[in-house]
């Protein structure tokens, strides 16, 4: 019998819209789940969770700011990536067939260390130009706060993030933070996520790095 779980996220606030989708999910065997949200962070966190994990979704805009979210529990053969989800990096295999350890680095600001500005902005391009030439390159760059604004329109690291992404890194915004400095629609890099899903990527790594 496929079950259907309705979720009413209305005036939540993230990561809360995601955590009672992924309850509700988790309550399945089988079948789908509709949220109900009403603003775009919690449209797009609910979603990309939701394929990121492996389920399809569907998104329906309804009256005023409301979304319904359809996500359909079942998703692809096992071992399939389902569209829209995140590549498995969790472990990337050396020349000589040895799986190195995972590095994820959290970054809650768009300068490095403490002191100057401008010094502290030259030191974020020489992490930048650095982290590109670990072999391996890390696992993923999670941005929180002032961070996000590294991944927007002006960075100026942007030409250095993109070439870890194209290596193989994933760039995570908060979507609360981007909000907040009103850079949601200026995201150049990366793509947007929320609390649930970068906690999940900070316990899940074999060394997390924090950059504040």
């Amino acid at each position: 019998m496929n079950e259907i779980n309705e979720v009413d996220c209305r005036g939540l606030a993230c990561p809360q819209p995601v955590i009672s989708t992924k309850k509700a999910l988790d309550s399945l065997d089988r079948g789908t789940v509709v949220t109900l949200v009403d603003n775009d962070t919690a449209r797009e966190n609910v979603t990309l969770f939701a394929r990121n994990s492996g389920h399809e979704a569907r998104v329906e805009k309804l009256e005023g700011p409301v979304y319904r979210i359809t996500i359909s529990k079942g998703g692809p053969e096992p071992g399939k990536q389902a569209p829209g989800a995140a590549p498995d990096t969790s472990g990337t295999t050396s020349a000589g067939g040895a799986v190195k350890p995972s590095t994820v680095y959290l970054i809650t600001t768009n300068m490095l260390g403490q002191g100057s500005p401008d010094l502290g902005l030259v030191l974020m391009k020489s992490l930048m130009v650095t982290l590109n030439e670990m072999d391996p390159p890390p696992r993923a760059l999670l941005f929180l706060n002032s961070g996000v604004m590294l991944t927007c329109q002006g960075s100026p690291v942007l030409e250095q993030l993109q070439k870890l992404s194209s290596r193989g890194s994933l760039l995570v915004s908060c979507g609360t933070c981007l909000d907040y400095y009103k850079l949601s629609d200026k995201l150049e890099t990366g793509r947007v996520g929320n609390m649930l899903e970068i906690n999940g990527y900070l316990l899940e790594s074999e060394k997390a790095i924090t950059i504040a």
